[in-house]
């Protein structure tokens, strides 16, 4: 079997010992989540998996029964059978709600601050190290948002965006903490429970930041990329805000019942 690819070294990595076929369930959906495997992707072979997760085949079977009860995967057989990705996780949206709920506007902010840290170094470095295919391919992924047609589908376009951005600044640990950060938010920020984002906004924001780094202009992209996480922070602050309100107000009927 070839060398995995940074990607693959993320996601299918060793799992501890406390961790079963749960946690795979748990890596890959978050995976297919962020953009980082796609529908219609194959994945590795089973034996493969086994060792990539450090699991024995039981685990491993029961981990993928359970993606395909979901619908997530589909196992073929033949020559050129295998287990293929056939459709996005479904949207866990009362965990995204009590996410909001349960987050103060100061761990949003905390968050933000954190992203914006990553991020400009990201393109800084990006500017510098970044080949001229990477381009071609980062204005492919953002236009990529824009041609999706439902939250469900924006976020991981979203995400896989900011994240082969890292990859163009030839970081891992910058890679590693983009996967990280998109993992936390990228999911409340396209989720349906206020005010949508436009993703045609979003997708010409991002175009501009990919001219900014192919025409190697760090200090714009920075100003750029710090401008658009500045957005998508205060719209999860928004949201919390409308979130909480809309709580209060269902607590206050209640009490008044």
């Amino acid at each position: 079997m070839a060398s995995p690819t940074p990607f693959q070294s993320q996601i299918y990595r060793s799992l501890p010992e406390i961790e079963r076929a749960d946690a795979i369930v748990e890596r890959i959906s978050k995976a297919i989540g962020l953009g980082l495997l796609k529908v219609g992707e194959r994945l590795p072979p089973e034996a493969a998996l086994s060792d990539m997760f450090g699991v024995g085949g039981a685990t491993l079977r029961e981990a993928l029964a359970e993606l395909r009860d979901q619908g997530v995967v589909e196992t073929r057989r033949g020559r050129s059978g295998g287990t293929f990705i056939v459709n996005q996780p479904p949207t866990q949206t009362d965990a995204i709600r009590k996410w909001f709920l349960s987050t103060s506007i100061s761990e949003i902010r905390d968050i933000g601050d954190e992203h914006s840290a990553i991020a400009a170094t990201t393109v800084r470095l990006a500017c510098e190290r970044a080949e001229p295919h990477d381009f071609d391919r980062l204005q492919e992924l953002a236009r990529a948002l824009v041609l999706a047609t439902t939250p469900q589908v924006r976020a991981p376009a979203d995400s896989r965006f900011h994240i082969e951005l890292a990859v163009s600044a030839q970081s891992p640990r910058l890679v590693n903490a983009e996967i990280r950060l998109q993992q936390e938010t990228v999911q409340q920020i396209w989720a349906p429970l206020a005010a949508a984002l436009d993703p045609e906004a979003a997708t010409a924001e991002h175009l501009e930041l990919v001219r900014a780094v192919a025409q190697d202009q760090p200090e714009r992209a920075q100003t750029l990329v710090l401008a658009h996480i500045k957005r998508n922070i205060f719209h999860l602050i928004d949201t919390k805000l409308s979130l909480s309100y809309a709580a209060s107000s269902e607590n206050a009927n209640d009490l008044q019942e």
